[in-house]
């Protein structure tokens, strides 16, 4: 049976009266008060609905508590067990959740429901439903400026062990064993007891790990012919063919291997995908040459641009995008989806601020039509002695209109998005730097032919060198002090979990967690200057006169139940008075 709180009703007296003024005040001008007063009515409960009855069966635990933990265990890092006594024991945990109650059943959670509601949450997508209402609540409080962003991504790893070739495939064979031994007895006693032997004792596993160098590509040869028998013996069981661990299998060795007249051969390592399994624990975990196995995180966040160190200080830049994927995807892939989302969450930037893996041509275009500004440089073209494109004079129409040594072309020729400028013979070969320049012989003389999206590189390279898209981009480095924030506070670059929903869960509320403790940052930075944020003017207690009202009518109608000779009604109409 559902179980869900009215944060919403006021309380007939102030249960948090038995803290002194100093002690509350330290919780109100902290994040537990800030939290209670904003954003604790912003967890998405209803959407929890679902899973519960409404009136029949054992009373689940209150939902907007259950939230609340789930966010401040991942804000603060916490495993399970630590989870479950700070929940029980950390009086701003209460504070910040409106637990008034001294019950197991309001201060009490176990790890076995910590971990049930974490599924749900993440099977049902909530997280990113938190992450989307408590940053529109944070900016609006905060009234914050979504015009100016910027976007980087950063490398995060689960907790995975990092596994060579020969590991990837002893440990796929093990887990299919392991599984195949459970759910279909007979067909695993058909396995050759060698095999078994090799992969299914802790002792022959650990063995594969101290392979020597000079072993090894034998070694992979064996596991690889190992691995491909298995496959074999099973491709006409339908039941072994839908387990998970024996598609698991498979997907190695089309990733790893060729199959050709003589049997199965192992890849050279060159042609090995970057999407392939990098560990059976984890199938959704990718590789990046750059940074290794893994996810990476694509994070958005609007700065401002002010110099003065008091507005500095009272402005909160708030992380407006949150988004996990393999570490083989490429940076420029994830700029479009930001925008379109934040879009869609009425948090759009007008100037995005990115590095050159974002700047591509494409994603410039698609930025410009969606009504965003990308600055971001181009990636590095041609030698830095070369004379390239960027160097030409051009008109608006994007036609060549003088070389860099001062001479106009005889003639400019353009067709659909393709030009060709035609210069005099005579001045390009008695030009010093016709040996850099992009212009090539031709018949009736030197000729430069590029495209539109040529142009458009070259129009951008040119602006990079001016002083206002050096005063432009120069905010983006920001950016890197947030990440560095966002790994520190949260531990995010090293998650307890494994699994695409389970990063993108943990990720996605650590994120939440940097903006609430930037919000506290900003209300006490506003306070000191004079701008009160103290959360208990809104307190979840009665205020005085509505308290005095309804007393008094309370002490009215209770005389009609009581017997005439206890007490008068005019008794307990000087009472209320």
């Amino acid at each position: 049976m559902i179980s869900i709180r009215d944060n919403k009703q006021l309380n007939l007296f102030d249960p948090w009266a038995f803290l002194s003024a100093k002690r509350r005040r330290m919780l109100d001008e902290d994040w537990p008060g800030l939290f209670r007063k904003f954003l604790l009515d912003e967890l998405p409960v209803n959407e929890m609905r679902r899973y519960f009855c409404e009136n029949f069966g054992r009373p689940s635990k209150e939902l907007y508590s259950v939230m609340g933990i789930l966010l401040f265990q991942q804000t603060m890092n916490l495993t399970d067990k630590e989870t479950t006594r700070q929940a029980a024991f950390n009086i701003e945990w209460h504070y910040a959740l409106n637990i008034t109650e001294e019950s197991d059943s309001a201060k009490y959670i176990s790890e076995k429901t910590l971990w049930s509601m974490r599924q749900k949450l993440m099977e049902s997508r909530l997280d990113q439903l938190m992450f989307e209402r408590i940053s529109k609540k944070l900016g609006m409080v905060f009234k914050v400026d979504f015009k100016n962003q910027r976007i980087d991504s950063m490398h995060i790893k689960s907790n995975m062990r990092r596994l060579g070739r020969i590991g990837i495939f002893s440990q796929a064979i093990h887990k299919f064993l392991v599984n195949l031994k459970r759910h279909h007895r007979a067909l695993f006693d058909a396995i050759p007891q060698g095999v078994v032997e090799r992969y299914l004792t802790k002792k022959a596993m650990a063995a594969f790990s101290m392979v020597k160098p000079s072993e090894s590509h034998k070694t992979l040869n064996s596991v690889s012919r190992d691995l491909f028998d298995l496959i074999k013996m099973f491709k006409d069981q339908a039941e072994v063919g839908s387990m998970q661990s024996y598609k698991l299998m498979q997907r190695v060795l089309e990733e790893q291997c060729e199959l050709g007249d003589d049997g199965v051969a192992v890849k050279p390592a060159s042609k090995i995908p970057a999407d392939s399994l990098q560990n059976p624990s984890d199938p959704d975990a990718g590789y990046s040459g750059h940074k290794g196995q893994g996810y990476q995180v694509q994070v958005m966040e609007t700065f401002t641009t002010t110099t003065d160190p008091k507005k500095k200080e009272e402005t909160l830049n708030l992380i407006t995008h949150v988004a996990v994927e393999s570490a083989c995807e490429h940076d420029s892939k994830a700029l479009i989806p930001a925008i379109e989302e934040t879009r869609r969450k009425d948090l759009k930037p007008e100037n995005l601020t990115a590095d050159s893996l974002y700047g591509c041509d494409e994603n410039v275009q698609a930025a410009d039509a969606a009504g965003v500004e990308l600055i971001a440089p181009v990636m590095n073209g041609g030698k830095q002695n070369d004379i390239t494109l960027k160097d030409f004079e051009f008109d608006d129409t994007g036609c060549v209109s003088c070389c860099p040594a001062g001479h106009k072309p005889k003639k400019v020729k353009q067709k659909a998005n393709r030009f060709r400028a035609h210069f005099n013979r005579q001045h390009c070969m008695s030009c010093r730097h016709v040996d850099q320049c992009p212009v090539h012989p031709g018949k009736r003389g030197y000729y430069l032919r590029y495209t539109a999206k040529d142009y458009r590189l070259a129009k951008r390279r040119a602006f990079e060198q001016t002083d206002e898209f050096i005063e432009a981009y120069r905010w983006r480095a920001g950016v890197e002090a947030t990440m560095s924030e966002y790994a520190a506070t949260t531990g995010v670059k090293h998650l307890r979990v494994r699994g695409m929903k389970a990063v993108r869960f943990c990720a996605t509320l650590k994120a939440i967690g940097v903006n609430i403790r930037r919000a506290v940052a900003v209300a006490k930075a506003r306070r000191r200057n004079g701008r009160d944020f103290s959360a208990s003017k809104s307190g979840r207690f009665m205020p005085f006169p509505i308290f005095k009202e309804r007393f008094a009518s309370f002490c009215l109608h209770l005389a009609d139940f009581l017997p005439t000779n206890y007490i008068t009604a005019d008794s307990y109409g000087k009472l209320a008075a």
